[in-house]
């Protein structure tokens, strides 16, 4: 076969296996047999192969996999993937409406309904109409970039055909699922070769995601739910004629979904689709209540964690009953005490139960815990088991009381609960164990100092083996001392623990990754420390504040709590830390590490005065300037960009499509409205 017939039968090939991909996933209207597909999938491939030069970025034999992936890089998102704020009964879904409506200043609202559906998010980027990037949401500002294994989900298009509202660079959201059906295969085949059974379709898939070989990824049946589209000309007026446009693009979107006129419509929504879900072949876990209008949601806007137009209705949980067998009590990094109930294992949505966590001392207390008690078990939100309830009744006689230690289970230390808290605590931070091993494993994290070439197992080697006791003694750890260090593994397959010793390569890659962890920055150096109740946002906004470590250092309580969101209980705990003599040691000698201990800030530039002090909201959609070139504009000129009108706001910036609502609150408050020219002229006029 010459070139002009290969290529000319490699497009052909092309445009039937798209057709019959479509029906197949889109129409559910198959018009050959599988046989008959894969057929045509391997006369492409052997015609790519023969012709190379011929091959296409888009064809459907990149869905055979076949890429191995060592890492996944972590790529940041242009926009940012928020989380719903979660609802049980209708009587909340109702206040959200309320809320929706006093804020838009509108009588009703049309709202768009859908299925939630219990697998990983996924941001899918596109640039002239092919498939650049897939990305996980992460932790919502970055995520990892597993592209060759969604190149082979046959429900995301590798390329789109150009259109009318199609621009050259846009995202699409959705959800990656495992098909329930697939998954009870998959696991009666695990279970006829003797293998471990997977929990849950939902784990499953996320696991699937994050394989190295692509083409395993390619047997596993994903598929890719689309539930958003994001374009940087934005054209659509609403969230369901995105839905459209998506399904003409070829993503599959589900029809269970359903434009609702009224609170009431929405509401029955929910109750014709808390059973009928069961039907379906993928796992849900609630609905979708969404503001139809774009320019409504982005009136609207953001909380820090979830969008104010829209809120997830999770359906109740599933329940079971169970036998208490005993309580066991485990002790965190900072020495909280947590108890754990070990149960006669129970199936509940889909997973085997055999723990449950017990929160704390008042939560036994309410319970009135007896030992062999039967307990009421669900899954709160569908994902941590939890007990919700004794069956009394069917007690064992003279069954003990469930009584809280009084002692740490570890190191036999004397528990202590300082007032108004509910948690217990083992003050024995210096030698406690699990305490010393938990620390360290915080202060190496991802999202701390990133040291991912050590895990538990190699840390309790070097607790073992006298060569570290806190997280500042890494620093000091030299390749002849952890060359061929001997430490632990268990093996969970057989349960049985066997040992190890670490090769050259891995002691040099651990060596290499401390290292490199003297380049994090300080808001992360600050986290890693795991100074009680300072999580990862708490971290920032000190660093922010305080710069540095001296000035850190040298911050009272009083201080501190002026730092917004940082209130007494942080600032206590913050200043408790610094003031140790033991810690105050263990910062000198990360200080001697080299660790950065200054926030590093970019030098922002300053064209102007003109708007010195000013509080400043910007809304609708502008023609000289993007949303966001107007915003530094607005900080290059000495003001402050504000989320949302009040009495203090200087000026209104108004472009296109502003919503109503928010000319009628500026005009009540007596806000000036400015155009964009307005706008521009105010900046000549004061440079």
């Amino acid at each position: 076969m010459k070139q002009a017939e290969a290529q000319q039968r490699i497009e052909a090939l092309i445009q039937a296996l798209n057709h019959h991909n479509e029906l197949y996933y889109q129409q559910h209207t198959p018009e050959i047999s599988d046989y008959a597909f894969d057929q045509l999938m391997e006369e492409l491939l052997q015609l790519e192969q023969k012709f190379p030069e011929l091959k296409r970025e888009d064809s459907p034999t990149q869905r055979v996999g076949g890429t191995i992936t060592k890492e996944f890089p972590t790529v940041l998102h242009k926009h940012r993937m928020y989380s719903l704020d979660n609802t049980y009964n209708e009587e909340e879904v109702r206040q959200f409406d309320s809320r929706v409506v006093k804020l838009l200043g509108l009588e009703a609202i049309t709202y768009y309904c859908e299925l939630k559906y219990d697998g990983v998010a996924l941001s899918l980027s596109y640039a002239d109409g092919k498939l650049k990037l897939s990305a996980t949401r992460g932790d919502g500002q970055q995520g990892d970039d597993i592209t060759n294994n969604a190149r082979t989900i046959r429900t995301i298009p590798l390329s789109i055909q150009p259109g009318p509202k199609l621009p050259t660079h846009f995202e699409v959201r959705g959800e990656v699922v495992m098909p329930i059906s697939f998954f009870k295969q998959f696991n009666e085949s695990r279970r006829e070769a003797g293998e471990q059974l997977l929990a849950n379709p939902r784990n499953t898939a996320a696991g699937t995601l994050k394989m190295q070989d692509s083409a395993i990824v390619a047997q596993r049946q994903l598929v890719f739910i689309a539930y958003g589209i994001i374009l940087d000309n934005q054209e659509l007026i609403s969230h369901a004629e995105g839905l459209d446009l998506l399904r003409k693009m070829g993503f599959y979107v589900p029809d269970s979904g359903k434009k609702c006129q009224s609170l009431e419509e929405v509401t029955a929504y929910i109750s014709l689709w808390e059973s009928k879900r069961h039907s379906l072949d993928y796992e849900t876990d609630g609905c979708v209540i969404k503001v139809d209008s774009l320019r409504l949601q982005e009136e609207l806007g953001y909380t820090s964690k979830s969008p104010r137009w829209a809120i997830a209705y999770k359906y109740k949980a599933e329940s079971s009953s169970t036998r208490l067998i005993d309580v066991k009590y485990q002790v965190g990094r900072t020495g909280a005490i947590t108890p754990v109930a070990e149960l006669k294992p129970v199936q509940l949505a889909g997973t085997t139960v055999k723990r449950a966590s017990l929160h704390n001392a008042n939560e036994i207390a309410r319970l009135d815990l007896h030992e062999g008690d039967m307990v009421f078990v669900e899954k709160g939100g569908e994902i941590i088991p939890k007990i919700t309830g004794v069956d009394t009744a069917s007690r064992p006689l003279f069954a003990a009381k469930v009584m809280f230690p009084e002692h740490c289970p570890e190191c036999n230390s004397t528990l202590v609960r300082a007032e108004g808290e509910a948690v217990h605590y083992c003050p024995n931070d210096a030698t406690c164990p699990p305490q010393i091993l938990g620390r360290i494993e915080h202060f190496i994290s991802r999202k701390a100092m990133d040291i991912d070439s050590l895990g538990p197992e190699t840390i309790r080697g070097l607790i073992d083996n006298g060569l570290v006791r806190d997280y500042a003694d890494l620093y000091d750890l030299r390749y002849e001392e952890i060359l061929n260090l001997q430490f632990q593994v268990l093996n969970e397959n057989t349960g049985k623990t066997g040992r190890r010793s670490l090769k050259e390569k891995s002691a040099k890659k651990i060596i290499e990754a401390i290292a490199q962890s003297k380049e994090v920055p300080f808001e992360r150096v600050l986290f890693a420390l795991g100074i009680r109740h300072v999580g990862r946002t708490v971290a920032l906004k000190i660093a922010q504040h305080c710069k540095d470590l001296q000035a850190l250092k040298a911050s009272t309580q009083e201080e501190l709590e002026a730092i917004p969101e940082i209130g007494e209980r942080i600032a206590s705990s913050v200043c408790g830390f610094l003031e140790d003599p033991e810690k105050q040691q263990l910062l000198e000698r990360l200080v001697a590490a080299g660790l950065q201990m200054k926030i590093q800030e970019e030098e922002k530039v300053r064209l102007s005065n003109a708007l010195d002090g000013k509080k400043i909201v910007i809304s609708g959609v502008f023609n000289q300037y993007s949303r966001e070139e107007l915003k530094a504009l607005i900080e290059a000129n000495g003001g402050e960009n504000m989320g949302s009108l009040s009495s203090k706001t200087d000026y209104l910036v108004a472009g296109d499509n502003m919503g109503p609502a928010k000319r009628v609150k500026a005009e009540s408050l007596n806000i000036p409205i400015l155009s964009e020219e307005d706008f521009v002229q105010l900046l000549r006029a004061k440079q």
